[in-house]
């Protein structure tokens, strides 16, 4: 059975209505929560921050709490409410969805909850969809943090099938969810497996990167070079396409969704810092201590918030820092609303150096060491064939999947970039 005919026969000539959200659900936003309000035990509390990285698509279940007493002045989210996260420097993060299904937890600031009538894991996988996905994007406003508002909120559409019979519709979009939730599962299954090799490389490289006593000295990393950043970059200097990528926090090791102009990179390339091949550059805000190792592809990089060390190695490998950089304890300046990481943290974070007082041994047991860690990693995250590979296809299959379910073939679907 094709598709399209499976649609047909799920729908039985049922119409599909492209609704606001605003005509089937209220939005509530959240109440301000403060870093010093969660307490180990207590009231179910969920901060907005936790959406983009404790939290998939539907959770029963929360990692942190607040007290009775401050819950009993906080507005909650209820079972069957859609959680929203509604700011974010990333524009995909922007309405990211948390269908909940637990009992009563208060949610924090800049995040909604949808309450409504309809099936929460279909509306989750209606705001993951591709449509919905260039929908909100004229919704979505700031300059460096991004966001929508309540407003915005209710002007978007998702597709309710069969709409003047609720108990058919919520039958409909139930189905639509067991088909789309076994996608889910094979990739998590693959997820599973792929995260239980990567606990297995890490137990390896942290035994590899301890060092019996008397034959490792823990040296700050302001000792082995000095940090650097590219030039600023304003936005006005940026465009949306071109032929130098300008990797912003936000898309740090992901793909690029601002440029810079060539004459503008060579000329800030020869006048200022910038990195060299196999240096590695580090994220000093947002999730901090992530990495990449340069490969000498031109490309510039947002300062203050993608820095590296400047090494010339002669006393630690670029690529022994790389590994030393996923073991270490950053010390992390949480003042502000985004966690960042400052120079002077950076120089005196330290990382153990084996046999620093005879340099040439230094260097051979470390490229000893990254040899092993290299091929480890290989195993782990081999990128043409093995587990990676398979979860890619798995996922391009799910979207392909949901894309196509929920676009409703039979109906016509808005055309949201005519509209934007």
């Amino acid at each position: 059975m094709t598709l399209s005919n499976f649609m047909e026969k799920l729908l039985e000539d049922s119409e599909v209505e492209w609704k606001k959200l605003g005509d089937f659900g209220e939005f509530i936003r959240g109440n301000g929560m403060q870093k010093k309000d969660f307490v180990e035990t207590g009231f179910p509390a969920i901060h907005y921050g936790q959406i983009f990285t404790k939290y998939g698509l539907t959770a029963d279940k929360t990692f942190t709490y607040v007290s009775e007493e401050l819950a009993s002045r906080l507005r909650k989210a209820n079972k069957n409410d859609l959680l929203l996260a509604t700011t974010s420097e990333n524009d995909e993060d922007v309405v990211k969805p948390l269908a909940w299904l637990g009992e009563q937890a208060v949610i924090s600031g800049d995040m909604m909850l949808f309450r409504h009538d309809q099936n929460v894991k279909y509306l989750a996988y209606c705001f993951q969809a591709g449509g919905f996905q260039v929908q909100k994007s004229k919704y979505i406003s700031g300059a460096k943090v991004r966001r929508v508002s309540k407003d915005n909120l209710a002007k978007m559409l998702v597709p309710i099938p069969s709409p003047d019979n609720p108990e058919k519709s919520l039958e409909i979009q139930a189905e639509l969810v067991r088909i789309l939730d076994a996608f889910n599962e094979l990739t998590s299954e693959l997820t599973t497996e792929l995260n239980a090799r990567k606990k297995q490389y890490s137990f390896y490289r942290d035994q590899l990167l301890t060092f019996s006593e008397g034959i490792v000295e823990w040296k700050p990393l302001g000792e082995v070079g000095d940090v650097r950043m590219c030039k600023r970059i304003l936005k006005n200097q940026t465009t949306d396409s071109g032929s130098i990528p300008f990797f912003k926090i936000g898309t740090f090791g992901k793909k690029p969704n601002a440029y810079i102009n060539k004459e503008l990179f060579d000329d800030y390339k020869a006048k200022y810092s910038y990195p060299k091949v196999g240096e590695v550059l580090i994220s000093a805000s947002g999730t901090i201590g992530r990495t990449v190792v340069f490969d000498g592809k031109d490309a510039y990089f947002q300062d203050s918030n993608i820095v590296w060390l400047e090494n010339d190695e002669s006393t630690v490998l670029n690529k022994y820092l790389f590994y030393c950089y996923q073991i270490v304890s950053w010390h992390v300046s949480d003042g502000g609303v985004i966690k960042r990481l400052y120079n002077d943290n950076i120089k005196k974070t330290t990382i153990p150096v084996p046999y620093p007082d005879d340099p040439e041994k230094s260097l051979v047991e470390q490229a000893h060491v990254v040899a092993i860690l290299d091929k480890f990693d290989a195993l782990t995250n081999y990128i043409t064939e093995g587990l990676p590979c398979e979860i890619e296809l798995r996922q391009k299959q799910y979207e392909y999947y949901r894309d196509f379910l929920l676009s409703f073939p039979k109906s016509e679907e808005p055309n949201f970039k005519e509209e934007a």
